[in-house]
Parts: structure tokens; C-alpha cells; sequence
């Protein structure tokens, strides 16, 4: 099992979108996926249609089981399996977030081994899945160090725009605090998202990604795409929405290039 973290300190980069897309390819392909949304928003959990009726199909949970999330891994040491659920693509499994997150932080500042919770967690369980994939607030908090922790590759969506750079010094320096608790954590690749090719700023924007992280970067380019923005808001992965529009083709030739890449 490879467990990867897609984040970045900078918000509306394609984060959350490339998590779920990525990971419905992914399982598209035959992968086991599993989804961790740990952001409070817990938009990644909407996206894959995420309900409580989805909750009570969790592997471990009966009919009348409560809803269970990452809140209560982190703060209340519940074991990760019980909090699986089902979505509506097979291999694709998700741990969904909660309003509560919000405040979990706080409560967890004075945990013991506060930075490593998730990690804890993830190693406490021996399911099959390929790849574990988690979604991160657009912060450099304890949740996004938990994920750091946790995680054995760092995936960073980037979008083709002016101030696509901005924050990411911040971002490369946390990750060397981190190493000192996850040594093992390295930039896994970089996603370029929203692509105009009607402007020169997007071309831009790829080649100084390009020079500045090298091979690191994957050659599929997420173009900016109104499907990709309409299908969160039908509960739906772009793999079940539009599969044939440029952004389902788009992931589709990622997640392609992520085994090829990771195995």
C-alpha cells in the first residue's frame, strides 16, 4: 500500500478535484483506491456522494451504525477500517471528513504525538488497497502535518496561473521539518491544472513549473474544464459524469501515468 497526500498551502489549485479524480480513475483502472478527506469542508466527501446512508454501508458499521469519520481517528482513536464507506465506483472506498475537523486541531494540540495520529492509524490496518490518497485544508496545520506524516509521497497540483508559484517555498520548507519524523517522504510529482489554451500565461506558467521541478512533473495537463467544475455538484466523479470530455480524459491519462510512474 503506497499512501500519498495531494496538497497545497494555496487554495483553489484543483486540490480536492484531482484527489477524487484521480483516485475514481485510478479504481477505473483496477487499482484499490482509498480516499481520506481531511479537510473540514469536506468537500472531497460531497464530490464522491458522500451521505449517512452511505455511512451505514460501511464495511464495519451495521444498519443503525452512527456516522463515523476522520474526526474520530484523530481525536477519539477509533480505527480507521470502521470508518470506511462505499462509493458508487467499485475499488473506490472513502474515510469521509466532518464539520467537527474544524475544531480538531485545537483538541489535538495537547495529544501525544500529535503529528503522527493518521500515521498511526494507517498502520493499525492491513486492508488490500493500492493506494491510499489524502486530501489536505489549503493550510500548513496539524492536519496537513498529520497528512505529511503519514504519507510516503507528496503530490502537488499546481494551477496554470499567475501566482502558481506563490506559497510553495513555504510548502518545500515544511516538508524538510518533516523528514525529520517521516524520512521517507518525497515529492512524488507535480500536477499542472487549469489550462487555458487560449492564453500564453498558461504556456507560461508550464514551462517555469517545468524548469523549476524538472522530471518531477507529470506530462498530462489538467485543462480548465466546466465539467469537471459541474460534476462535485452532482455527487459525481468526472469518471461517471463525462468521462469523454477533456477533463475525464485528462485524469484518465494521469491516473495511466501515476501507476505507470508508481506501480
Amino acid at each position: 500500500m503506497k499512501t500519498f497526500v495531494i496538497a497545497n498551502q494555496k487554495g483553489g489549485v484543483g486540490k480536492t478535484t484531482t484527489t477524487i479524480n484521480l483516485g475514481a480513475s485510478l479504481a477505473k483502472q483496477g487499482k484499490k483506491v482509498l480516499l481520506i478527506d481531511l479537510d473540514p469542508q469536506a468537500n472531497l466527501s460531497s464530490g464522491v456522494g458522500f451521505s449517512q446512508q452511505f455511512a451505514r454501508e460501511s464495511w464495519n458499521n451495521t444498519e443503525t451504525a452512527p456516522y463515523k469519520s476522520i474526526y474520530n481517528v484523530l481525536v477519539e482513536s477509533t480505527p480507521i477500517a470502521s470508518t470506511f464507506v462505499t462509493t458508487s465506483i467499485p475499488n473506490l472506498f472513502l474515510v469521509p471528513s466532518h464539520l467537527s475537523l474544524a475544531g480538531a486541531e485545537i483538541e489535538m494540540v495537547n495529544m501525544l504525538s500529535r503529528e503522527t495520529l493518521l500515521k498511526k492509524a494507517l498502520s493499525e490496518f492491513k486492508e488490500p488497497f493500492d493506494y491510499v490518497l489524502i486530501d489536505c485544508p489549503p493550510s500548513l496545520g496539524l492536519l496537513t502535518i498529520n497528512a505529511l506524516c503519514a504519507a510516503d509521497q507528496l503530490i502537488i497540483p499546481i494551477q496554470c496561473e499567475y501566482f502558481a508559484l506563490e506559497g510553495l517555498g513555504q510548502l518545500l520548507e515544511t516538508i524538510k521539518l518533516i523528514k525529520s519524523v517521516n524520512a521517507g517522504l518525497e515529492i512524488g510529482g507535480v500536477v499542472l491544472t487549469m489550462f487555458d489554451s487560449r492564453t500564453k500565461l498558461s504556456e507560461s506558467v508550464v514551462n517555469d513549473v517545468r524548469e523549476f521541478f524538472k522530471e518531477t512533473v507529470f506530462n498530462t495537463v489538467v485543462p480548465r474544464n466546466v465539467r469537471l467544475s459541474e460534476a462535485p455538484s452532482h455527487g459525481m466523479t468526472i469518471a461517471e459524469y463525462d468521462p469523454n470530455s477533456t477533463g475525464g480524459i485528462a485524469y484518465e491519462n494521469l491516473a495511466k501515468e501515476f501507476i505507470k510512474r508508481f506501480g
